[in-house]
């Protein structure tokens, strides 16, 4: 039976974008994630609510209804509506919310059980906003899901989260043999993708890696790379200042950063150079419009999709993960 006090007031803000009855959803199950509300407990009438709100009834009751279908309420007659279900929240902790990120971030919050609330964060990098993250964090959560960094005081900050709750992903680094991953491979994998494009690279009479000195990408990839040409003596270069990124005609180009191929494409337009003949590109991370740009950008990459959906079993599923996803090269007119 529903115990009979009411602990729960909503708050509705009049001004926002987002539509009164989903307010009304969304509070529910945030307060059923932060514990304020619990399994049992009663909620206040559709006639309180309209009354403190300036609602109408129809407004509660979509809001109720979808609660309903979702198994998070139930009603009792003459008692009212409560909590007969629990909603779990879980952190989901990026660097930055580029294009592929996107394609990770949809496929893991479109394969959770309605009652899964994703709260997702960025740490740009920067330590003292990842630590602020996670100490926030630290038992307000069902899980964690965290895409770390190369910086000393990560694995510190993360030693406060228990094994079993916690996820990482992307990058193997800071990482113990008893956590749970699910990682890429910058390295070996990236050499064995750049080795099924061999032919191609050899109709070019040098390759030039673009490594901006900026970049968080990981200098395995940058290694394999001289690896790579070294075994199948082609010729290459690193290059390091992207301000200085000028494309010449024969040669090939790497690049793990979206704006140097916006550069590339400008160059090649104003220099009346065509892609895949005059000069080649093969692009680092796939995005859903690199098959669209111009003829086609060939891309290495991980596979995103597979990522956020293993993610969301991890969330699921009381079990431990521990696998790295495949990196596949993706051919197209670029190259």
């Amino acid at each position: 039976m529903p115990k009979e006090e009411e602990k729960f007031v909503f708050i509705i803000n009049h001004e926002s974008d987002i539509p009164k009855y989903q307010q009304l959803v969304n509070g529910i199950n945030n307060a059923i994630a932060e514990n304020i509300l619990q399994k049992g407990d009663l909620l206040p009438s559709v006639n309180s609510i309209c009354k403190t709100n300036q609602l109408s009834r129809d407004t509660v009751f979509k809001a109720y209804t979808i609660l309903k279908e979702q198994e998070i309420i139930d009603s009792v007659p003459n008692k009212g509506y409560y909590v007969s279900g629990e909603t779990k929240k879980v952190l989901l902790v990026l660097d930055t919310f580029k294009a592929y990120k996107e394609v990770l971030y949809h496929s893991f919050v479109n394969n959770l059980p309605s009652n899964v609330i994703v709260d997702v964060q960025f740490h740009h990098y920067n330590i003292d906003v990842f630590k602020t993250i996670i100490n926030n964090g630290i038992g307000k959560y069902y899980k964690y899901v965290v895409m770390n960094f190369d910086h000393k005081d990560v694995a510190p900050a993360l030693s406060a989260i228990s094994n079993e709750k916690l996820l990482l992903i992307d990058w193997n680094i800071h990482s113990k043999g008893t956590n749970n991953y699910i990682f890429q491979d910058f390295g070996k994998a990236f050499y064995n993708a750049l080795k099924e494009a061999v032919d191609l690279f050899k109709r070019y009479k040098s390759i030039s890696f673009i490594y901006p000195a900026y970049t968080n990408h990981p200098k395995e990839t940058v290694e394999y790379f001289k690896k790579f040409c070294v075994d199948f003596k082609l010729k290459y270069e690193i290059v390091t200042d992207a301000k200085k990124f000028s494309i010449e005609k024969g040669i090939a180009y790497i690049s793990i950063s979206d704006r140097i191929l916006g550069h590339f494409l400008e160059q090649c337009k104003e220099r009346n150079m065509e892609p895949g003949e005059d000069v080649g590109f093969l692009s680092y991370n796939e995005t859903p419009m690199k098959k669209f740009i111009y003829k086609g950008i060939s891309v290495v990459s991980t596979d995103f999709n597979e990522i956020g959906t293993k993610a969301a079993a991890f969330i699921t599923h009381d079990e431990v993960v521990q696998c790295y996803v495949p990196t596949n090269l993706i051919l197209r007119e670029s190259l």
